[in-house]
């Protein structure tokens, strides 16, 4: 799927696209206790869009140049679209 293609509330989306930043780690308070998260930015020929990643994601993703995404799904917070990684999601590192 090509970003431009992605919508509020879609579900199981693949994408494959390049890491262009990764923000600052910041802790959140979640029903499971403080945990890091961090908000990416990815692209492909089509365009840009948020990533949330967690814990080891952060360090994974900073490390790459390429990443491949499957069965995540799309929300929007800020009034920007963001991929969402729930725990049957993969994330792969192409390059």
């Amino acid at each position: 799927m090509k970003i431009s293609k992605i919508a509020v509330d879609s579900k199981d989306v693949e994408v494959e696209a390049s890491v262009i930043e990764v923000g600052e780690p910041r802790t959140v308070n979640t029903r499971f206790g403080p945990r890091s998260v961090a908000t990416a930015v990815i692209e492909d020929d089509t365009g840009r869009i948020n990533l949330s990643l967690w814990e080891d994601q952060i360090t994974t993703v900073s490390a790459a140049k390429k990443i491949k995404i499957k069965g995540a799904y799309v929300t929007e917070w800020s009034n920007n679209l963001q991929i969402n990684l729930s725990k049957q999601s993969e994330l792969e590192v192409v390059e």
